[in-house]
């Protein structure tokens, strides 16, 4: 049976990135995206964040990373994007009011989005941007004593080759340390993985990646696998990675979903609270104005569960644009917005912003499945 949803537009904004964070410090998410946020629980109240460099159909902003940067108690968020060469963090202001100052982490190049995972195993997430024509780059956030931020990074090179479209990380070898998936190969992780040499593996081509490519053991058998999305195209697989008695890996190709394009942004969380998690993904609407193949196709949100042999699709939004069907953009958020127990999705994109509430197998808004 699958899950009904209710969908909510929040804003007929077209920014792509959209977080949930807690801005106002009064425990309830708010959601960030683009210029503005929303205050929760309802998200009926817009508040200024500051202008956001307008390019055509895009906005200089493919991401939404909540950190507290400069260890004042009130959380920030890292965004860049592709025509700004920069990445950068705006800096809540607190209880003073007025637009978000914006500073300058580093000069990236374009930056197709931003992901932060814990890279050296502290317990504290990192920085890093996909920049597909420049090399992989981890940004450590510098904390005091007490463990608070300073508004400092600290930049750590991995690989000094063009990156390519597309990144994930996980533990693909299973020794507990997090490696680097790319698009023509997996980057395995070293003892000291900011200080020590990463090693290439180029043991596949994933295509126009998605950013991320996750790394989960999608049969079950022990060892991680990868789910792929095409950003720019047609396309929706996992990747089984096999071990033979000498150790040599091999991956091979499954598919998901080949009937739908432009699968930018996916992620990995048990929407329907069986203790397993699905895939929970969707189309980034006009992720290049028009001209990626199936740009014109109608748009959806959806989530495969894995039912044993293969992933089952349930559809969550489908239809033309706006009207009928909804995607995701290009980085987009999952939590439990009511305290129901089931988590909500947060879809922003070039078709609007919006809420899908998990109203689980009944229908009805109350704390169960």
């Amino acid at each position: 049976m699958p899950l009904k949803f209710r969908k909510v537009m929040i804003s007929d904004e077209r920014y792509e990135s959209a977080a949930l964070i807690d801005v106002n410090n009064d425990g309830i998410l708010d959601i960030v995206s683009g210029a503005y946020w929303y205050e929760g629980p309802d998200f009926k109240k817009a508040h200024r964040i500051g202008d956001v460099q307008a390019i055509g159909e895009y906005f200089d902003d493919f991401s939404t990373i909540a950190m507290d940067v400069n260890g004042d108690g009130w959380m920030d968020f890292v965004t860049g994007g592709w025509w700004g060469n920069t990445l950068r963090w705006r800096e809540n202001p607190g209880t003073k009011g007025g637009d978000w100052p914006e500073h300058i982490i580093a000069e990236t190049g374009n930056i197709e989005t931003t992901r932060a995972w814990d890279v050296d195993g502290d317990g504290q997430i990192e920085i890093v941007p996909n920049t597909p024509g420049a090399p992989l780059v981890v940004h450590k956030l510098i904390t005091d004593a007490k463990g608070k931020g300073t508004g400092k990074f600290e930049k750590t090179v991995i690989y000094d080759k063009p990156q390519g479209h597309g990144l994930g990380f996980g533990d693909v070898t299973g020794n507990g340390r997090g490696d680097f998936i790319l698009v023509k190969g997996w980057l395995e992780a070293p003892k000291n993985p900011l200080k020590d040499k990463w090693v290439l593996h180029e043991e596949f081509d994933l295509g126009s990646g998605s950013v991320p490519m996750l790394v989960v053991d999608v049969n079950r058998d022990g060892v991680n696998d990868l789910i792929v999305g095409q950003a720019h195209g047609y396309g929706l697989d996992w990747w089984e990675q096999k071990i033979d008695a000498k150790g040599k890996r091999t991956w091979t190709k499954h598919p998901i979903d080949p009937y739908n394009s432009q699968y930018h942004d996916i992620q990995w969380a048990d929407i329907d609270g069986d203790g397993e998690c699905e895939l929970i993904t969707g189309k980034r609407y006009r992720a290049h104005c028009g001209n990626d193949p199936g740009a014109y196709d109608d748009v959806g949100t959806y989530y495969f569960k894995w039912n044993g042999e293969s992933f089952s699709k349930q559809v969550i939004d489908y239809g033309e644009t706006r009207t009928k069907g909804k995607g995701v953009g290009i980085f987009f958020a999952v939590a439990d917005l009511r305290g129901t127990g089931r988590l909500d999705i947060v879809a922003p994109g070039k078709d609007g912003l919006f809420v899908f509430y998990n109203e689980g197998y009944d229908g009805r808004n109350k704390g169960s499945f």
